[in-house]
Order: C-alpha cells, then structure tokens, then sequence
C-alpha cells in the first residue's frame, strides 16, 4: 500500500495556484495589487466566492465577475456589494471580511483570474494516504455507542468533521478531513445492490479536494483510515451501490475520479468538459452533485454548466458507459423521490427544478419556480391535496415551492406546483421526516441577521407557518441546516460562527420535532454547518 505525508496547504494549494506561475498586473491604468496582496485576495476568493461564481469568475449560481463585468461597477460600488450583500441571494461579508480583506477583493476582481493548474492522477496517486490499513479495521463496533444514529457535522473552516453521538449528544470526535466540506455520503440500502456493513464508512469531499474515508466503527482516534486529494477544488461525493467504488467530483479540474472505496487509491479520470445544452464548449465545466442511483449500478453527476445530467454505470469501470441527458443550467444538488426513480435537481441560474428519469434515463420534466432554487438533500412528504410531493427553499427569494411528484398515483400533480410558501428571507436548507407534521426551512442567505439567524417551521397540513425560531442574537452569526435524528422526534440546527469559525463557539441546538420546543444543545463545535445523520441518510429518508 502507498503511503505519503499529505502535507499541502488547506488554501494554498486547494486553489492550486502557487505552482502556476501568476502574474500580477501591474499596469498603472488598471486596478492594481501587491504580490502579497493579490495572493490573500486569491485565497479568499476561493473561500468566499468560487463556489458561485466559479474559479474562471464565468459565474453559475452567482453572476459573472470577470473583468468587463466588474470594471463597469467600479471599486466603491464593489465594496458596497461585498459589504452589505444583496436580497437577491449574496450574503453581507462585513461580519466576516475586514475593510481591508473587501477593499482588495473588490480590486481583485477587477483584475484578470489567474487559470489553475491540472492535475493527473499520477500526482492523484501520490498525494493517496493510508492511516489505517483495510486488514486493521476493526470486525464489530470498537466503542458500544449506537453508530447509526451518530450525526457527522461539518467544521468548515477548520477542515474537520465532528462525530456526535445522537443518543448521548457526545462528541465522540473532532475528524481532521478536507477544508470546508461541502458533503459527506456512504454506501446506501440499494434496491439491487447489498454494499458491505452500509452506513460504516462515510466519505467526505473537502474543497481541496480532499477526499477522506472515515470508519464508524473504530476508536475516535483510528476513524480516520485514508484520504487523496483527487482536485484543487471539488464539491461532491459518492459510493457505488456494491461498496466497492467511490466518485468525487472536481470543480478544478473539470472531472470526477473514481477511486476504490476500500482502499482510496485513485482508479480512473473523467473529464467533464464539452459543449452545453447551448452548443457552446465550456472548459470550466464543474462537477455539482453526485448521487448512487437506488435503483440501478450507476451513479448520477451533475454538470453544472453544460446543463446536463450524465448516469454513469460503474458495473465495468474499464469500459465506462454514460448516458448524458440534455436538461437545464446551472445544475446544483438534488434529491431523490420516494421510490428512488426519479431524480429532482435545482438548476439555480435558470430558475427551474429538473427532474430526471434513471430508468428511462432521460429528462422527465422541467419545472419553473422563482429565483435561484437550492433544495440542498431535500424534502419529500404527503400532502392532503397534492399527494406525494417534494420541495425547495431558494437562494435568491424568501419562498418555499412544493410540486407533486408522483407520476403513478397521481399523476394529474406530478409534476406541477402544488404551492408555495412566503418566507421571511432566502434560504439554503429545507428538511422533514416521515413521522414529522412539519417542514424546516432555513434563511441563511438573507442580508438582514434577524431573519438570517431564525428558521421557519411550516405544517405540511394546513401549509402555513406555524413557528419561527430564531437561534441566536450574535452578530456574525447565522441559523443554518436541519436534520432529523434516527426515529424522528428530534430535528438539529446549526448556529454557525460565519466570522469566526476557527473558534469551538458554534453549536448545535436540538429541538423536540412535535412541541418545537428546545431540548438540548451541544456546544464546542468549529462553525458547524451540514449535519448528516447516519440511518436517514443510508436509507434515504427526507
């Protein structure tokens, strides 16, 4: 087994960039920063702003920011944008960027963006990393805890993952993984494949591109056994059906990498670069989100700015069949219906939910909402009318949109909104539960922090507001992301430091899911974000 010391830089080398040989624009006639100044503003340039509007400035989620875009506003305009934020979406950055940190990027983006470099899986292979060896793991659970209610919760600035016990409210661990984790996935219950101890090992996607493998079942300081860096800057994650492969799909480079779920060593490159639904070729194609079909061997990627899905069968890896479905951009994340069948994906920029068929594999319908739909993991649920149907917070209005999705049994809905719901401010995350009367909706993306740091619960009967709650008064603080533990009776939510996650001051707050009613907190976490808990998540419960 190979071994090498991962010893990269979480920032500098997750942009990738040291190595590429930049050049500062020092033209008098144009905006203009130091070496040192333009290095930091890179770097939080990726931290910040990359995720929408992508590492070439082309924009997807957010808009476009290159150079002839971004001269005609200007610095102070810039900065006002950067400080306060918009309604339509942005976040306000001055609760965690310094005058100083907006001033230059304000100029930064002003300037030409400097093209990453590539990576072979060559240098994939050398940056693989075995802390424990597959022969080592353990053959039962080492620690007696009940594992598959534990919840993994995302650090995000300090690039680790935290294990709490959901019976005890513990921390078991604090995980280091990749920076800024966007995911994290297991081997899920198939309908046609058996994945070996499902729900055990869990892998997460740092956007550095470091994909780490955790086992559940080990002493908290054994649950980290492997990791290799796989992009400069990568979002999502997978596992095969059988257990045996896992997928991790890169922003920059272009690609998703398969890489054998046992041992992580990197296996096979894909590029996803190619022409868009438009006809228009795309170097900076990236990777958004990546599911195991329930149904079948393959799994779904999404290509965010070709506007295509791709169902990529994994049953023969040496001779890859990808069937890839015309649909809609920008695609982001998505969920799953029900039965497993049908796959529902916000294509944000174009202001429409996708829905695409695994069977059939091809796109099933387009459904129009409002702006910038962000369903995160989403939500399934019955409604009194409608019958079975899903929906979706946005990132760019206060509006929750619920469409039916049950073309069998109803099939008059499917399909078609159903309703909407106004909300206070735009928001990220919705959740449910099956015993559950109530959907979650968070409202992180909203400027103003009373609304930014309060949820909203709405009956999935009289599909009203029944409760806001607001989770903290602390400024640079915000309310993000739910997740119902095990069975049900409890729903979690994050109170992220957005201005300081390096400190243990976030925390989590639990709330009783039938009376709504606080019931416990756990407290030290690093800026706690996306919560997964293990059972709901294997069994593809929203």
């Amino acid at each position: 087994m190979k071994k090498t010391n991962f010893s990269l830089s979480a920032i500098g080398m997750a942009v990738g960039l040291a190595a590429s040989g930049v050049a500062v624009n020092v033209s008098a006639a144009e905006p203009t920063l130091s070496e040192a100044d333009f290095e930091s503003a890179k770097n939080t340039y990726f931290q910040r702003c990359a995720g929408c509007h992508g590492t070439l400035r082309k924009g997807a989620t957010g808009k476009n920011l290159e150079p002839k875009n971004t001269a005609k506003l200007g610095q102070e305009r810039l900065e006002k944008i950067i400080t306060f934020g918009t309604e339509g979406g942005m976040n306000n950055f001055d609760d965690i960027m310094s005058k100083e940190d907006i001033k230059r990027m304000a100029t930064y983006i002003q300037m030409e963006p400097p093209v990453p470099p590539e990576m072979s899986l060559a240098l994939m292979k050398e940056r693989w990393t075995t802390f424990v060896e597959p022969k080592d793991y353990p053959t039962k659970p080492m620690h007696g805890r009940n594992w598959e209610n534990f919840f993994l919760v995302i650090e995000r600035d300090v690039g680790k993952v935290a294990v709490i016990d959901g019976d005890t409210k513990e921390v078991v661990a604090h995980i280091p993984t990749g920076y800024a984790v966007h995911v994290l996935k297991a081997a899920e219950h198939h309908k046609t494949l058996k994945a070996k101890d499902a729900g055990r090992f869990w892998y997460t996607q740092g956007r550095d591109g470091k994909l780490t493998k955790i086992d559940l079942w080990a002493m908290p300081d054994k649950m980290k056994v492997a990791e290799v860096q796989i992009a400069y800057d990568a979002r999502d994650v997978a596992v095969s059906g059988d257990g045996k492969y896992v997928v991790g799909g890169g922003y920059w480079p272009p690609h998703f990498v398969i890489a054998d779920a046992e041992t992580m060593e990197p296996l096979k490159v894909v590029s996803a670069r190619g022409v868009n639904v438009d006809g228009d070729y795309v170097n900076e194609s990236r990777v958004a989100a990546i599911y195991d079909t329930p149904n079948h061997p393959s799994w779904l990627v999404s290509m965010k700015e070709l506007g295509q899905m791709w169902q990529v069968d994994y049953s023969d890896i040496a001779n890859l069949k990808i069937t890839k479905m015309d649909t809609a951009k920008f695609l982001h994340d998505g969920f799953f219906d029900p039965t497993g069948r049908y796959f529902q994906i916000a294509a944000n920029a174009s202001n429409k939910m996708v829905v695409v068929d695994t069977d059939t594999q091809k796109l099933e319908a387009l459904i129009d909402t409002d702006k910038l739909p962000h369903p995160g993991p989403g939500a399934n649920w019955i409604d009194p009318k409608c019958g079975p149907v899903g929906g979706t917070t946005h990132l760019g209005v206060g509006k929750v949109t619920v469409w039916g999705n049950d073309p069998i049994g109803h099939k008059d809905q499917a399909w078609k909104i159903c309703y909407e719901v106004e909300t206070d401010g735009a928001g990220v995350f919705i959740r449910t539960h099956p015993k559950s009367d109530y959907f979650w909706a968070d409202q992180t993306k909203h400027p103003e922090p009373e609304v930014q740091q309060s949820i909203q619960v709405i009956s999935k009967e009289t599909r009203e507001i029944v409760k806001t709650i607001r989770l903290t008064d602390k400024k640079g603080y915000a309310a993000v992301h739910m997740e119902f533990n095990a069975d049900g009776t409890e729903v979690w939510a994050s109170v992220w430091n957005r201005a300081d996650s390096l400190k243990a001051n976030g925390e989590i707050i639990i709330f009783d899911a039938k009376t709504l009613e606080e019931k416990g907190r756990v407290k030290g976490l690093f800026g706690p974000t996306g919560k997964f808990n293990v059972h709901n998540r294997i069994n593809h419960v929203t």
